[in-house]
């Protein structure tokens, strides 16, 4: 009977890859600078980062949950915790982004709204993972294995869609302004750190 060791290694492979997302919001770029998109980057960095800080610290949990002969029951609740912050930063995310308004750029409203939708939809994501997690049967180990092998394919398909708005928004001048704001250069070298 397999285990919940190796669905859980699939699970936290899955989850780096939602990190990902997060880096999105943190390009490198030239340096023209545009005091308006700046002043846009600027809000939207600093209410990025403290999120970015909470999707690596639930990426971390879920890896380390994965990494110790946890019972079904620690897996449960780390994971249920983990898929709730998530979902949260990535709301507070679009709150964020929605809040700065259109950046100064060609289409800036249209791009906007779109990373805003998409940034909710990959909220809803991990709290409909999150009540997945919660209905599991813990007390059948091969019940909750395969219940975490699905988790962990719908991840793996969250973590692999749902950017393009996102990159969308950062393509050109957005982007190059953000590489200016402290707040999402330090974002982008601590998710950096982790991965060392």
């Amino acid at each position: 009977m397999e285990g919940t060791k190796p669905v859980n290694k699939k699970l936290a492979a899955a989850l780096s890859g939602g990190a990902v997302l997060v880096l999105a919001l943190t390009g490198c770029g030239g340096d023209d600078t545009n005091e308006k998109l700046d002043s846009w980057a600027e809000q939207v960095c600093d209410a990025v980062q403290p999120q970015a800080k909470k999707i690596e610290a639930a990426n971390a949990a879920i890896q380390k949950e994965t990494s110790d002969n946890s019972t079904p029951e620690e897996v449960q609740k780390t994971d249920s915790k983990a898929f709730q912050d998530m979902s949260d930063a990535y709301k507070a995310i679009g709150a964020a982004v929605n809040k700065a308004g259109a950046p100064d750029v060609e289409n800036g409203e249209q791009k906007q709204q779109d990373a805003v939708k998409e940034l909710n939809s990959i909220s809803a994501s991990y709290a409909s993972l999150k009540k997945q997690v919660d209905g599991l049967d813990t007390d059948d180990q091969a019940k909750f294995a395969d219940g975490l092998k699905d988790i962990a394919t719908e991840l793996d398909k969250l973590s692999k869609s749902g950017s393009d708005a996102l990159r969308t928004l950062e393509e050109g001048e957005v982007g190059e302004a953000m590489s200016r704001q402290p707040s999402c250069q330090s974002a982008t070298a601590s998710a950096g750190a982790t991965n060392s």
